[in-house]
Formats: C-alpha cells, structure tokens, sequence
C-alpha cells in the first residue's frame, strides 16, 4: 500500500527554504516542470500561484500533479509526491503569498505582485508518497 500521509520528517522538507519542482500536464499530456514555492496545512499540500499563470489553466483541465522537493543542506534527504488538486481557491491567497515572502525572502510582503494580479492557492491530496533520507 502506497504512503499518502505527510510524516513529521516529510513536513520538516516543507518546512524549510526547499523549493518544490511541481509538475502538471499540458493539454497535449507533456509535463510542464515549475520550480515553485511550497507550503502545508496538514496533511494538505499549498501552493501558491496567479490567476492566469499555466499551472492554473493545466490544474483546470487536469487536477492530476506531481512534486518533488529536496532539502537543500543534504539532497539525499527528498520526497516525491503524486496527487490531485481537490481545491483552488482565492480565500486567503494574499496573506498566503506573503507568508512565503516571509520564509523564502524575510520580506513581510511579496515583492513581485503585479497590477491587478489575483493570487489563488491551489489544495493538493497525496495520493502517494516516497521519501527517502541518507543513511545514518
């Protein structure tokens, strides 16, 4: 049976600076690869993103994504997830955004908003999980 619980080890990848490469398909059914920002609600993976951007028109036609992310000290020390998009959401999504501005820049704001730009956080399910750490 595949893991599809987000473990306290798991959680300390997403807690740190780790950029996540998040993966969604394109409407001929190629991968398009982002490297993006990573946040969690639990068990629930977010990430953050604009209205209009292609990792929102390919999750509206195609929920299904995959990420991987790997902890920038040790590379040996990463996780790779398969899942669904179960919600976007526009709730939220600015003080979400300057959350991460927080922890990947230490801003209090995101600096690269654009004029009216509507940020959406899109709700990610595990639906399988691999995580691998180095040997002690």
């Amino acid at each position: 049976m595949s893991q599809t619980t987000i473990t306290p080890e798991i959680a300390k990848l997403f807690q740190g600076k780790n950029f996540a490469s998040f993966v969604t398909l394109m409407n001929d059914g190629s991968p398009h690869v982002a490297p993006t920002w990573v946040d969690l609600d639990g068990n629930t993976i977010l990430i953050n993103t604009a209205r209009g951007r292609v990792k929102e028109k390919n999750i509206r036609r195609d929920n299904r994504i995959a990420l991987s992310i790997y902890d920038q000290e040790n590379p040996y020390n990463m996780v790779t997830i398969r899942g669904k998009v179960t919600e976007l959401t526009e709730e939220g999504a600015d003080e979400h955004i300057d959350k991460l501005a927080k922890k990947y820049f230490g801003l209090d704001k995101y600096p690269n908003r654009s004029p009216g730009e509507r940020r959406i956080i899109l709700k990610i399910q595990p639906e399988k999980i691999f995580h691998m750490q180095p040997p002690q």
